[in-house]
């Protein structure tokens, strides 16, 4: 009777003080403990990665708790119950040893399975919907170009990355500078492809949002697909280290209907018009960049930027 009390009395306590944490918590709060601190999802990718974060996490817990329970089972079934009383000695123990050999072997084979199974499935750029837009994104120090197809797709352009074939015939685009912070317009509910490209560094290019994000490296033209499902602003950064100004990586994101994401990219065309400018080529320099994968001076990739 005398063990009970205090093992309740403990239940109790632990239950209460619960109870108190929890109802202190706003709706909001209660939602980012459900995701683990991960961001909302606004995107159709960003909700297969968030399943496979919770997954982890809730794995992790269990065991955990399954560990701290045989720690503590242990220290109380064989204490010493008596100055002069020595504990049972065991030497080892098979089918336990057996047990914790396995057990992180099986635990590790599913975490890998499950984390290929959403890798493959946010890699693959039809596996929401078929990609209906593609944009070339630029990361150069120390800021970012956003290059917008003008007309149609044609998506058989980015077979062969290598080539001087892009998906639109011409494009325009926006530019951030070290004191103006981009944005990125995108439609929602239509899947969007980044072709990915750095004239100088290796930048990363991301969105908490979106939960995904992929290095920009020289040299090579990485890709993925992106589908958002909910309009906002959200805000964007380079999560690579890519030299002194990297913090000032910064854009933000928008995602409108596609009937004004359709008006923002005319409105593009008609500024270019309205400078004396044509709609051309991707910018793939940037205003700040000096040097351009392909090309042969950096006086040359300044004037393809502007």
């Amino acid at each position: 009777m005398s063990l009970q009390l205090p093992k309740r009395a403990a239940a109790g306590a632990v239950l209460g003080i619960s109870a108190l944490a929890l109802g202190g918590c706003s709706s909001e709060t209660k939602e980012e403990w459900e995701r683990f601190a991960m961001p909302d999802p606004a995107s159709a990718q960003g909700e297969q990665i968030l399943g496979l974060w919770q997954g982890a996490w809730i794995a992790a817990l269990v065991t955990g708790v399954i560990v701290w329970a045989l720690i503590f089972w242990a220290i109380f079934k064989y204490r010493r119950r008596s100055d002069d009383e020595i504990p049972v000695q065991t030497r080892y123990n098979l089918p336990l040893e057996i047990f914790y050999t396995i057990a992180p072997i099986i635990m590790v084979i599913v975490f890998f399975a499950h984390t290929v199974e959403v890798q493959n499935y946010v890699l693959d750029e039809d596996s929401v919907s078929p990609v209906e837009n593609t944009l070339e994104i630029t990361g150069q120090q120390w800021s970012w170009t956003f290059n917008y197809g003008v007309g149609e797709m044609d998506r058989s352009a980015d077979d062969d990355l290598n080539d001087d074939l892009f998906p639109y015939d011409s494009y325009v685009y926006t530019a951030g500078t070290g004191g103006v912070i981009p944005t990125l317009v995108l439609p929602v509910d239509v899947t969007t492809r980044f072709n990915l490209h750095s004239p100088d560094v290796i930048h990363d290019f991301g969105v908490p949002a979106f939960l995904m994000k992929m290095d920009v490296i020289p040299g090579r033209v990485n890709h993925y697909a992106i589908t958002p499902t909910t309009e906002g602003t959200y805000a964007g950064k380079c999560y690579e280290l890519c030299g002194v100004y990297h913090s000032r990586m910064l854009f933000n994101v928008k995602v409108v209907s596609q009937e004004e994401y359709d008006a923002y990219v005319a409105g593009l065309v008609d500024e270019f018009e309205a400078e004396g400018r044509t709609p051309g080529a991707p910018a793939l320099g940037g205003e700040n960049a000096s040097t351009q994968a392909g090309l042969e001076s950096g006086e040359e990739s300044e004037e393809g930027a502007e």
